[in-house]
């Protein structure tokens, strides 16, 4: 028996003028739809007049209905799999069925779309060829610690996250307090009527949205320090040696943790690189 074929549907993030002709072609000629909201789905299908099977797959139940969607494409049915807005495997459930489908020799076939991260890159105004994507945030605070220390580290031209609004503040201070202050742009509603990108540096944001109520999902994309860059870079001698300068000067009338906030703020490095250096020349 031929094999199904698993479609990979991307659907508008916002404005539901932004679905393609082939996105709805495919949701029409599926035998089936798994879906990470279906009654959010349901919304698009009813939209452009399309009835079809609507089947639920979400992070929740990725793992344990995998094996019965792989059985449906052994048997020759064909599945569009969507999430409920944008590109499915990007930060929604996907990568586990896909990466079953490649173990059984199933085609995937990417049907292309709308990805709110990348609508932002290009609005952000920064250059756009050289960026690391970090997704969500853990919650976890040793895993969040280790991705917050990778982002310090990167050596890409940007990084890029997603944040709810609930914890848009909170994320904004662990990035000033790792990387020190940065230019960024966070934008939010991307496509639809209410939306906005916001172009300031970290210490600015803060206080912005410490006044303005965070609504809506943000993309935050962040400038990475430029390595080439003397007051940039933490690894340089001429830096070190600033620093421990101004750690002399300052170390009777400061803590260390006022002035590692102090040269955290005035070159632009990670307030934790600075402490942890100082810590060693104390």
């Amino acid at each position: 028996m031929k094999k199904g074929k698993l479609y990979i549907i991307a659907t508008p993030i916002g404005n539901l003028d932004d679905i393609s002709f082939r996105a709805i072609e495919t949701l029409k000629t599926v035998d089936l739809i798994i879906a990470e909201d279906t009654r959010h789905t349901l919304k698009l299908l009813n939209h452009f007049n399309i009835q079809k099977s609507l089947s639920s797959y979400h992070k929740f139940n990725e793992q344990t209905k995998s094996e019965n969607i792989i059985n449906k494409l052994l048997n020759g049915l064909n599945i569009g799999l969507v999430s409920d807005a944008g590109t499915p495997g990007i930060c929604d459930p996907g990568n586990i069925i896909i990466n079953e489908c490649i173990k059984n020799n199933i085609d995937v076939i990417p049907v292309p779309g709308a990805c709110a991260f990348l609508q932002a890159l290009i609005c952000s105004g920064f250059t756009t060829n050289n960026f690391s994507f970090f997704g969500f945030l853990s919650v976890n605070k040793k895993e969040r610690k280790k991705q917050l220390e990778n982002m310090s580290n990167s050596t890409t031209d940007l990084s890029i996250i997603y944040e709810a609004p609930h914890k848009l503040l909170t994320t904004l201070q662990d990035l000033l307090e790792v990387l020190g202050d940065r230019n960024i742009c966070i934008s939010k509603e991307i496509t639809k009527i209410h939306e906005t990108h916001y172009r300031d540096t970290l210490s600015n944001s803060i206080n912005y949205f410490s006044e303005n109520t965070p609504k809506g999902e943000y993309v935050i994309i962040i400038e990475n320090c430029k390595k080439n860059d003397i007051i940039y870079s933490m690894d340089s001698k001429e830096t070190l040696e600033l620093l421990k300068d101004f750690y002399i000067l300052n170390k009777d009338l400061n803590s260390l943790k006022d002035i590692s906030k102090l040269l955290a703020d005035k070159y632009n490095l990670s307030k934790k690189e600075i402490y942890n250096y100082l810590l060693k020349i104390k």
